[in-house]
């Protein structure tokens, strides 16, 4: 139990004296960034999406008796 104990003390003591946390701007800035990235994300995805299912629309009219 002596190793449980000690494990979450040590775990505790890391969290709040050896990492050193983002302040409030940064983590603003790091959330701009990972919003705007989505979003281009998606629109690359959806763009991707709608060109082909265009393509296959063209191919499959090619083939319809």
């Amino acid at each position: 139990m002596n190793k449980v104990t000690a494990y979450f003390k040590d775990s505790y003591q890391e969290l709040v004296e050896r990492v050193t946390w983002p302040t409030s701007q940064q983590l603003q800035q790091s959330t701009v960034i990972v919003l705007v990235a989505t979003l281009i994300i998606t629109l690359m995805v959806t763009l991707m999406d709608f060109g082909s299912a265009q393509l296959l629309k063209l191919v499959y009219s090619l083939f319809k008796a």
